[in-house]
């Protein structure tokens, strides 16, 4: 699938990150959905999840569901290092390719926290909510702008990336740098390391996805005829049409890192972050997921105030959260409906 093209533009200019590098003349992809209403109170931000862009969050918008655009303005931001965002494949040197910089999550919000606030003059937020990486920079910004986020509902992801995730993030690292053509990052724009990349994909086809889900063969539901049909088909070909090499490392990274512990003035430590969440956030994490169990969420919710966890049941593992089937979509609409419909942090100020 080529990438869209109908993003807009944010102009970050100089953007120092964490890390101390400077990206320059960086620049944020983003979409919006509705229309913004006078008093700027309809305003949800909706990022992006690994890999994905504006175009992949869409099966969760749309009128008659709990992000309908006819009531809300949603913003979609992609990501940094995602391909439309300032990226390794399009950024200037010194950071283009293999030598663009770490970026956190605490970065990425405060790239869109400069585009909803400069761009468009909010001040407050309806509601943050967001699919895996998406979800990890949802608890970012309950962390990072208490004084604005009035609602978070992240679903199938964590507020710190756990040991065991890790895992599962290095050695799709690892099987994507096997490829003699990886050539350091240096590969030729017409040369992908396409042997790394089938690797990548069937070692992320065995976590994506529960062992119910395969038992059950429930990929038939997606129009898949065969194991092999699935695994070429759906995983090879998602990870072999479009998706920049550097730039799945780079997000990657940024996965591997996350935590909200991380956020100035906390010193790392998660719990104290946690405890800082002043908003109603409603976890919901699936059943099944094998990088974000619910364990985790549950876990985290202990330490916020108003947090609430709700599982969604079901195979489909961290799947649930992708738009891919009906239950699992509804499930989700309905807990973001519910939690609108509820006073925000700010209610009353």
């Amino acid at each position: 699938m080529p990438a869209p093209t109908d993003a807009e533009y944010f102009e970050l200019g100089d953007f120092t990150l964490q890390s101390g590098a400077t990206l320059r003349a960086a620049r944020l992809a983003y979409k919006t959905y509705g229309t913004v209403n006078d008093d700027k109170s309809n305003v949800i931000v909706y990022p992006t999840w690994y890999s994905g862009w504006h175009t992949d969050n869409e099966w969760l918008i749309g009128d008659g569901m709990a992000l309908d655009p006819r009531e809300w303005f949603v913003i979609v931001p992609n990501m940094l290092g995602n391909g439309l965002s300032t990226s390794p494949s399009n950024a200037p040197a010194p950071y283009d390719r293999a030598r663009f910089p770490a970026v956190t999550f605490y970065d990425q919000v405060e790239a869109q926290h400069r585009l909803v606030t400069e761009k468009f003059g909010i001040t407050r937020i309806a509601l943050v909510t967001g699919w895996s990486m998406g979800a990890g920079q949802t608890y970012q910004w309950a962390v990072s702008h208490p004084e604005m986020v009035q609602r978070a509902a992240p679903f199938c992801g964590s507020s710190i990336t756990a040991p065991h995730n890790k895992v599962f993030l290095e050695s799709l690292e690892v099987a994507l740098k096997a490829d003699a053509a990886w050539a350091d990052g240096e590969y030729a724009p017409d040369a992908w390391p396409v042997k790394g990349l089938r690797a990548f994909a069937r070692v992320y086809s065995g976590w994506g996805y529960s062992q119910a889900f395969y038992w059950e063969e429930a990929w038939r539901a997606l129009g898949y005829t065969s194991l092999d049909d699935f695994l070429f088909g759906f995983w090879e070909d998602f990870f072999r049409d479009g998706r920049d090499p550097n730039n799945l490392l780079t997000m990657l990274r940024t996965w591997h890192s996350g935590n909200v512990g991380d956020t100035p003035g906390f010193g790392g430590d998660v719990e104290k972050a946690l405890q800082s969440i002043k908003c109603p956030l409603l976890a919901m994490p699936a059943e099944k997921d094998l990088y974000f169990p619910p364990e985790d969420e549950q876990w985290a919710s202990q330490f916020i105030e108003r947090g609430e966890v709700r599982v969604i049941p079901g195979v489909w593992g961290h799947f649930a959260g992708g738009g891919a089937n009906e239950v699992d979509t509804a499930f989700i609409d309905s807990g973001i409906r519910e939690l609108l419909s509820e006073p925000g942090a700010l209610d009353g100020d």
